[in-house]
């Protein structure tokens, strides 16, 4: 990727500086810096009275086409609008699994029916989506999904259970992974539905995670029901969709929350420095070493997006994952540290934590969802190093 900035793309950055800037000194102040890792139910409906903010100016979907939303926004643009981004304290999106994930692959495999019906709405922030991959038993594993869909008349009728379905209980719709072939197993016979959530038959239960919060829920289908005509892509060919989704998953959106990373460390700086922690060695050379980790994360992504973008799968793409939850888990553990013995009390009552606290709990998940680090491991020396399989166990 060419680092070097056009006159054009310097125009870019400035529109979007301004209008960041007026926007979250306004009306919006109170969301600047909400909603990150650790952070997501804190002010969910004023930070989707943001999202539907951002939609109503053009600031979302920025790579869709005009048409559907977006502004067809290059990829250096992208990466610009990011960067001004966490710069200027934008809240978590709650809109982030509409736009990056279900969006890219209704583009991508959807009908011309569906890219109508439901990319506007994600690109104006009027409705949510969850996605509907994991199970009990199928987590890393993703083929041994149990969840089915059975055609009946012009709907589908689902049963089955999701789980780690992030803001399900929040959302309008869910993008849901289900065989419909029981004669088949593995990758064969699954499909790829869009399920509307607000429904008889579906019950969304809070899993309680280890910051108090509860973004991740089960989600339970007891024979819900879907138009026959929301198949994205062929029936039964829904394990091409869903590979094409994951690799949306590691999309340019992602790097905008990787550079939120650097929000993390500038505020683990002035914690150092109120600490006096400034002039210990062993704590500057920690500090100093995360800060080069998070650049060298930076310029991985964007040469990684860029060969994404021309259709080349490298290993930059393979290792990014993996790179930057580990990172993150490590930038979790030295904010705690940073805090020292204060970091092991709450800040108040009713386990009240505070953002870095909150941070390193959440952390600890970075290198387990999307594919867990042992997962990722495997796939980068099976499939990038070519090294001989893991010994499966009988």
């Amino acid at each position: 990727m060419d680092l070097h900035f056009s006159a054009e793309d310097e125009s870019f950055r400035l529109e979007a500086r301004s209008w960041l800037t007026e926007r979250l000194e306004g009306e919006f102040l109170g969301v600047r810096g909400r909603g990150g890792p650790g952070d997501e139910h804190a002010l969910f409906e004023e930070r989707w009275a943001w999202e539907r903010e951002m939609g109503a100016h053009g600031w979302t979907c920025l790579s869709w086409p005009v048409e559907y939303g977006g502004r067809a926004a290059t990829l250096l643009q992208q990466v610009i609008f990011y960067e001004e981004y966490a710069r200027a304290g934008g809240p978590g999106r709650v809109g982030l699994v509409g736009e990056g994930l279900i969006g890219p692959t209704i583009l991508h495999f959807g009908t011309e029916e569906q890219r109508a019906r439901f990319l506007p709405p994600i690109a104006r922030g009027e409705e949510l989506w969850c996605q509907g991959y994991s199970e009990p038993n199928a987590g890393s594993d993703l083929a041994n999904i149990a969840t089915r869909a059975v055609l009946d008349g012009d709907e589908w009728v689902i049963q089955g259970q999701k789980v780690w379905t992030s803001l399900a209980h929040l959302s309008q719709w869910c993008f849901v992974l289900c065989r419909t072939d029981s004669d088949t197993q593995r990758h064969r016979g699954i499909s790829y539905l869009l399920v509307p959530m607000d429904q008889p038959g579906i019950e969304v239960r809070p899993i309680v995670q280890i910051t108090g919060t509860s973004e991740f829920n089960e989600v339970f289908f007891d024979g819900a029901r879907t138009a026959a005509s929301n198949v994205v892509g062929e029936v039964g060919g829904g394990w091409k969709v869903a590979m094409g989704t994951l690799a949306f998953e590691r999309g340019a959106l992602t790097l905008g929350q990787q550079l939120g990373f650097m929000n993390e460390w500038d505020d683990l700086l002035e914690q150092a420095r109120l600490r006096g922690l400034n002039s210990d060695p062993i704590m500057r050379q920690r500090i100093a070493a995360m800060w080069i980790d998070l650049q060298v994360m930076r310029y991985t992504a964007m040469r990684s997006l860029s060969s994404l973008e021309a259709g080349t799968i490298t290993r930059e793409t393979s290792i990014s994952k993996l790179y930057w939850a580990t990172l993150h888990r490590d930038l979790g553990n030295l904010a705690l540290d940073v805090l020292g013995p204060d970091g092991e009390i709450a800040d108040g009552e009713n386990y009240d934590l505070s953002l870095t606290q909150r941070i390193f709990l959440y952390t600890r998940a970075d290198t387990i969802y999307g594919g867990s680090n042992e997962i990722q491991r495997n796939v980068i020396g099976e499939r990038v190093l070519g090294l001989p399989p893991e010994p499966k166990v009988v």
